[in-house]
């Protein structure tokens, strides 16, 4: 079941970087939810290669496809197929790969594991599997917002510059000013100057997105091992080239005493606030009604035009050259990425609490 997510919520996503196409399978999405094509595409396009100078040139239009489980604009509460054709891979650009390691890629961990491998562009490990996440991410969006939660994901970090931003107001609007997606607008022309910059180098650069859920009620989350936090964490590090997971205060907290890290709790016409959110809105593992606030860290990304050393699958050492259409920085396009994955969480826990947003 390494292909699944979620327990009422489930998704399977399925397909190859440079095969026939791309996809996802979502069971136990509630009936009469409503839903077109345009919602899925909205999230796709943010997604998809060839948006901007500082993406992957590959030309994919992502157009979705629904198979099942839609009727007349709602959900049935069946299983539904969404797919996404593949227009513009090229697989004979990875011919050298077929035989030779990439630094820091899958290629020897799946060789390793199944004794074969699609080796064009990565096959089953490229980042091109997340298009069915991001397409069930539409869906759990809306499920979300019928619940009054809203989540947002933007650029916090590139390389060693970091943004501003109050996770508490900032709006995706005020995240696709600019194509680099980080809100604080001076940084971002900074961060997109340094991402051209790799590129023009033959390198690469990593970061971190920050992602903040707002209206999640108290009490989501399964202990002991189905914390909602750790339930995130897992998520968000099964993101290709996420390497690192923070909630609330993160590795910042190991600095502070524990009367400086608590969250004081009072009384706000009746409800249970915290006057400070260092938790990160999870405390045991359960919502507790404050904003959600993680962070996913993504290397570098691994492709470089600059020549490496590496071995070939019969172990004799030479070099190979990064070929093919690529990232030099992968945060642009994960923001919708990581904000799927926290959807996708959510949306299943809240499922989990035995409600249905469409009754």
């Amino acid at each position: 079941m390494s292909n699944t997510l979620g327990k009422i919520f489930r998704i399977t996503t399925w397909g190859e970087s440079h095969g026939e196409g791309v996809g996802v399978v979502i069971d136990g999405c509630p009936a009469g939810i409503p839903l077109s094509i345009s919602d899925i595409e909205t999230e796709l396009d943010r997604r998809r290669p060839g948006q901007s100078q500082i993406t992957t040139q590959r030309r994919e239009g992502d157009i979705p496809i629904i198979f099942s489980g839609v009727f007349q604009g709602v959900t049935l509460g069946t299983p539904i197929m969404i797919m996404v054709k593949n227009q513009d891979a090229r697989g004979k650009d990875y011919r050298e790969t077929e035989e030779t390691f990439r630094p820091s890629h899958a290629d020897y961990t799946y060789e390793a594991k199944y004794g074969v491998r699609d080796w064009k562009g990565g096959g089953r490990a490229s980042a091109r599997e997340t298009v069915g996440r991001v397409a069930a991410g539409a869906i759990a969006h809306k499920i979300l917002s019928m619940q009054n939660i809203e989540i947002v994901g933007y650029v916090k970090k590139v390389w060693d510059i970091v943004a501003d931003v109050d996770s508490d107001h900032v709006t995706r609007a005020d995240v696709e000013t600019n194509e680099v997606r980080c809100p604080d607008v001076s940084v971002a022309k900074t961060m997109i100057e340094r991402i051209k910059k790799a590129r023009k180098d033959g390198d690469s650069l990593g970061g971190v997105v920050e992602v903040v859920a707002r209206g999640v009620p108290p009490g989501l989350g399964e202990p002991v091992f189905d914390k909602l936090d750790a339930q995130l964490a897992g998520a968000l590090l099964s993101l290709p080239a996420c390497k690192g997971f923070e909630i609330g205060s993160g590795f910042d907290g190991t600095s502070m005493t524990g009367s400086e890290h608590n969250d004081p709790f009072y009384s706000d016409s009746g409800r249970i606030r915290t006057r400070t959110n260092h938790s990160g809105g999870v405390q045991g593992g359960i919502s507790n009604g404050e904003n959600i606030l993680v962070r996913a860290a993504f290397k570098p990304t691994a492709t470089i035009a600059k020549e490496q050393n590496t071995v070939n699958k019969f172990g004799k050492e030479t070099t190979i050259k990064g070929r093919g259409r690529h990232d030099p920085c992968v945060l642009p396009r994960a923001v919708p990425m990581v904000e799927s994955m926290v959807a996708l969480v959510l949306c299943d826990l809240l499922l989990r609490q035995s409600v249905n947003p469409a009754r």
